[in-house]
């Protein structure tokens, strides 16, 4: 049978078959010693043994994989990618001792992001963006979840988010976009954040069904996100929020329990949240909530290190309750500029305990999930998206044990290969949308 590409001779392909992993389950491979892919039309066709496989299908391309790992490509479900400007100095400042939320206090952190982003062209941050994209898909990653935030009102946000929905376009890595109009108080309503919230629920999410519904029928709604935190926005307010985006018929994240633990982990649950996302600070009962629910946990490591915080996401407590445990980047101009979901993992081992194997599981098949796309990605099978990796390593350990080099050798995305030999082998017009 003819097909477009085959991938052989891998001394492991890590399938990852068989949905997502709640709890114990985490960290189920799937592995095939000397496995092969074949692709056809973007999809996977077959996954198995090499001489199956090669004996089967005829391929108008091949990659050979001798002594190398196959890998499910890199699923990030928690980005902030759409921005302008940098923040190094406030950097500097947390590394004299002063506190992010200090930073915010004063008009900094997400504010000072928020005006240079309001003043980009969409061209401007469409540069911008792109590059971050490039050195995001050179680390493997194939699918991103990318936020919108730094606008804090209409206008500003709803240029962000046709930024994300133009660059998916253009691709090669998939954009899931989300709305975050709740990420900070923006300053036109300084002390009045009852205020905002009813801005954002009575004018933006209905503007925001109305034009989905006008430019982009076909595509899925995106996701709401707010941003339930000290020093942003309480329970009640994320609740209001949430509730309103679910009964215009958005799917729903939250950013939860970052600094202190306010019960968002918990809310998420109650209302069938697809992801609660940072969860440094959850206090058991809401632990036990997300164990019980469909929500997935996201971790992401790559935070508490970018603020020398001693915390971390607490992966035992919550896969000893059965959750679902997913890992991100949260790539952001703040925090956590790491485009690389490889070093996330890495932490993840180091900081969460995780193995490699449930750092890998956590990073495909589980973050696919934490922005429902678990049935079309995260995973090497058969009818599934033909996002794979290979990585000049011979065995999967080498994922979480080393750090600071990239193992992505090739990358395919769709069946497409956008990475070769570590390098990227497409153009993106960076200034036109």
């Amino acid at each position: 049978m003819p097909i477009d590409l085959l991938v052989h001779s891998a001394r492991q392909v890590l399938t990852l078959a068989g949905g997502p992993q709640r709890g114990s389950s985490l960290g189920r491979l799937g592995i095939i010693e000397d496995g092969a892919v074949a692709i056809d039309a973007g999809k996977i066709v077959a996954v198995g043994d090499s001489s199956d496989v090669r004996g089967r299908f005829q391929a108008r391309d091949e990659l050979d994989a001798t002594d190398r790992v196959v890998t499910p490509g890199w699923v990030d479900p928690h980005t902030h990618l759409v921005w302008a400007g940098d923040r190094a100095e406030e950097f500097e400042q947390r590394q004299a001792g002063v506190s992010y939320m200090d930073i915010l206090a004063a008009g900094g952190g997400i504010l000072s992001t928020v005006r240079r982003t309001r003043a980009a062209s969409p061209e401007d941050l469409a540069a911008q963006t792109t590059r971050r994209i490039t050195r995001m898909l050179t680390y493997g990653t194939t699918t991103a979840e990318a936020k919108t935030g730094y606008g804090l009102a209409w206008e500003p946000e709803l240029k962000t988010l046709e930024v994300i929905l133009n660059l998916d376009e253009k691709g090669p890595i998939e954009l899931v976009p989300t709305f975050l109009a709740a990420h900070a108080l923006p300053p036109e309503f300084e002390g009045r954040p009852n205020d905002y919230v009813d801005e954002v629920i009575g004018q933006m999410l209905p503007a925001l069904l109305s034009w989905w519904r006008q430019q982009v029928p076909q595509r899925p709604r995106p996701f709401v996100d707010v941003f339930c935190e000290e020093g942003a926005f309480d329970l009640a307010q994320s609740r209001r929020l949430l509730e309103g985006a679910r009964a215009l018929g958005f799917p729903l994240k939250i950013h939860a329990d970052e600094f202190a633990g306010l019960g968002g982990a918990g809310l998420a649950a109650e209302l069938g949240a697809v992801s609660a996302d940072h969860l440094v600070h959850t206090p058991a009962r809401d632990i036990q909530a997300l164990g019980a629910s469909g929500t997935v946990a996201v971790a992401l490591p790559c935070t508490p290190f970018g603020l020398s915080e001693p915390d971390y996401t607490p992966a035992r407590a919550l896969l000893e309750s059965d959750a679902l445990l997913a890992l991100a980047t949260d790539l952001n101009p703040g925090t956590a500029w790491c485009e690389s979901m490889p070093f996330a993992m890495a932490l993840a081992c180091r900081k969460m305990g995780l193995t490699p194997a449930q750092a890998i599981a956590a990073a495909t098949i589980n973050a696919a999930a934490a922005i429902g796309r678990q049935d079309q990605i995260g995973s090497l099978e058969p009818d599934k998206q033909a996002d794979l990796l290979i990585l000049d390593v011979p065995d999967y350990r080498h994922l979480g044990y080393r750090f600071g080099a990239n193992l992505v050798a090739e990358v395919v995305k769709r069946g497409q290969i956008v990475v070769a030999r570590g390098a990227p082998i497409f153009e993106l017009d960076n200034h036109s949308l």
